[in-house]
């Protein structure tokens, strides 16, 4: 009989007082009905154990191919999405405890901001309208010179003319549109703000002023960010400390130099080898890992490890034992039975 042992949670940082946000156990599991009665018959496991934390002032990197559950993390941890099961801590407060109305206050401290800059604003309201509309649900100014004038500091804040206050969405170009949603979600003053790919949308050009943004901006307001992304060289840009994930967990969590330098778990390492090298006598010489067969169902993962039909490291406990998230080298964790 196939043993499954269950994932234990990361070990705390070194200093509890430095962690703003500590993720155990998330899972996120969606139901698939079926039947004449619209039964459960099966769940799709997006989000199946993930274990991680961040501390404040700084950005974690969640990274990984699509669809393995990264997007729906970052919406777990900000309660958009109730999970099935874990424990969601920001600033010391257990979130998933906490009913709808009490969410709602702490949304001020967490705010999100979104992969297509296209959809997430309401083409029917003004920009003005838009940054205004969180302000006003919290009243947080009763006199509406003071709302137009926290309106207008919030363009100018990322960097556009407080004068388009009255414009609408489509009037603006991808990054103006960006820049837009990046000052909605500053408008409460969080300390917390989840980065859902909110650059892959853009030209490559664009995509630099608004990384160079959000770094300012987190150096001015002591924010705190998971910026959840797809590209490798883009997260290597911006995050302190990244985190791996394949399949609904975590399998790699460390410093951002020391992931790109040494990567422990196959997975990532299958990873990094896919990012091109501008020399090209270096990229001839390196070698590339081509990693065989598709992802697995998050519906029915494999047993044991969920890397371990595609892993070239794997042995029998692979296929039975769930490895842990455990901290091979100082700050440096990975779930795997053979790292390195």
């Amino acid at each position: 009989m196939i043993q499954q042992t269950p994932m234990p949670p990361v070990p705390p940082a070194r200093d509890a007082n430095t962690t703003l946000v500590d993720v155990r156990g998330l899972k996120v599991h969606f139901p698939i009905k079926g039947g004449l009665l619209g039964r459960p018959v099966a769940h799709v496991k997006a989000v199946d154990g993930v274990d991680l934390f961040v501390r404040r002032g700084e950005t974690l990197g969640l990274v990984g191919e699509s669809g393995c559950g990264k997007s729906t993390t970052g919406r777990a941890i900000l309660q958009l999405i109730r999970p099935t099961s874990g424990s969601v801590k920001l600033g010391g407060t257990e979130l998933t405890t906490l009913s709808e109305r009490e969410v709602r206050k702490r949304r001020k401290d967490m705010q999100m901001i979104f992969q297509d800059p296209f959809a997430s604003l309401d083409p029917r309201f003004s920009i003005g309208q838009i940054i205004a509309e969180p302000l006003q649900n919290y009243k947080k100014y009763n006199n509406k010179k003071e709302l137009q004038d926290e309106i207008s500091h919030l363009l100018e804040i990322v960097g556009l003319n407080p004068f388009f206050i009255n414009r609408f969405a489509h009037e603006f170009s991808g990054g103006q549109r960006q820049r837009i949603g990046i000052a909605r979600a500053l408008a409460l003053h969080p300390s917390f703000i989840v980065a859902d790919e909110p650059v892959s949308a853009l030209d490559v050009s664009i995509q630099a002023q608004v990384l160079n943004l959000l770094e300012d901006l987190q150096e001015e307001f002591g924010l705190t960010y998971l910026f959840v992304a797809h590209n490798l060289s883009v997260v290597k840009h911006i995050s302190d400390r990244v985190a791996v994930m394949y399949l609904g967990r975590v399998v790699e969590l460390a410093k951002s130099e020391a992931l790109y330098e040494m990567p422990l778990h196959p997975y990532t390492q299958a990873l990094l080898s896919a990012i091109p090298v501008p020399d090209p006598t270096i990229e001839e010489r390196r070698k590339r890992i081509i990693l065989e067969g598709d992802v697995p169902s998050p519906v029915n993962p494999p047993p044991g490890c969920n890397f371990h039909p595609r892993c070239w490291k794997a042995q029998e406990i692979c296929r039975e034992v769930i490895p842990p998230l455990e901290e091979k080298q100082f700050g440096h964790y990975a779930a795997c039975h053979f790292p390195g």
